[in-house]
């Protein structure tokens, strides 16, 4: 196991320092080589049948180190994660603190694990919302308003209730996942306003807004979905709610083409995750 240290940012945020000796650096710089080797194609040779000599000519330093970290590191991740029950729900950040030729090597790695989460009575929450809203929509005949469709009317419930729940929700937000979501909303918003033809400044003067303005009213926006999506989690566990793979064999069954189907198969976390929050949305509509 390799020589790392652990230690705590905040309550959510892990910084794991890990030094790799240089003999592990060129054992896997071999290995990565050979690698490369065996995918390269070049003209006189069959793929990956070039001898190293002529590999090295057509393999830059930089490809093969990229190939070294890109494989390296996330198993070194997964080592330590794994022997010390860490519960990452984003992707981590990793730093190359020192990587020189001929060196150990000493790696930064930031884990943003689950935070503690304080839930109210959200059952109550719920049956209150509901009533309130049922009240409101009471139709008196004579007057204008008429009932809503059902659809509708559940979505105005759910909204309600959703908005409520954040409310009485505390947790600490990882501040990896404010900045990895900060970044990729700002360039989305530099990208959709290039697209218009607009500069930044002048987007935002449009809006009465400053970049300080609209960094705010991001953060402000990811705290309350990442708290909501906690929050539905957690309400999953009480609950018990659970995805079977009967259901997500009707999920799958229903994808017509071979392809999709099977790299839905590939992806099925992902659909399962998707279920469980669908099932606990319906059974807060059920409450």
């Amino acid at each position: 196991m390799k020589n790392y240290q652990i230690k705590s940012l905040n309550k959510t945020d892990k910084e794991i320092t890990v030094d790799i000796a240089q003999d592990e650096i060129k054992k896997q710089y071999q290995f990565s080589f050979e690698k490369l080797q065996n995918e390269l194609t070049v003209e006189g040779f069959r793929k990956g049948k070039a001898p190293k000599t002529v590999a090295e000519k057509y393999l830059s330093k930089e490809k093969i180190y990229n190939d070294l970290i890109n494989t390296l590191l996330p198993k070194i991740y997964q080592e330590i994660i794994k022997k010390e029950d860490l519960k990452p729900v984003i992707a981590p950040k990793i730093d190359l603190v020192k990587a020189k030729e001929n060196e150990d090597w000493q790696v930064k790695i930031t884990v943003a694990e689950k935070p503690t989460i304080e839930i109210g009575d959200y059952k109550a929450v719920v049956k209150k919302v509901k009533a309130e809203l049922k009240k409101d929509n009471i139709w008196v005949p004579g007057k204008d308003k008429k009932p809503e469709e059902p659809k509708k009317d559940n979505q105005k419930i759910l909204n309600a209730v959703l908005t409520e729940i954040v409310k009485i929700t505390k947790l600490e937000i990882s501040d990896l996942i404010i900045e990895e979501e900060l970044n990729n909303r700002l360039s989305k918003l530099v990208d959709d306003v290039q697209k218009i033809g607009l500069t930044m400044d002048n987007y935002l003067k449009s809006k009465n807004l400053t970049h300080e303005k609209i960094k705010e009213q991001f953060k402000n926006e990811i705290i309350d979905t990442y708290k909501l999506e906690f929050a539905l989690s957690e309400i999953a566990d009480r609950e018990n709610l659970k995805v079977e793979q009967a259901d997500l064999e009707k999920l799958f069954v229903n994808i017509k083409d071979e392809k999709e189907r099977q790299m839905a198969k590939e992806n099925s976390y992902f659909y399962a995750s998707i279920l469980r929050k669908q099932k606990t949305l319906d059974f807060i509509l059920g409450l």
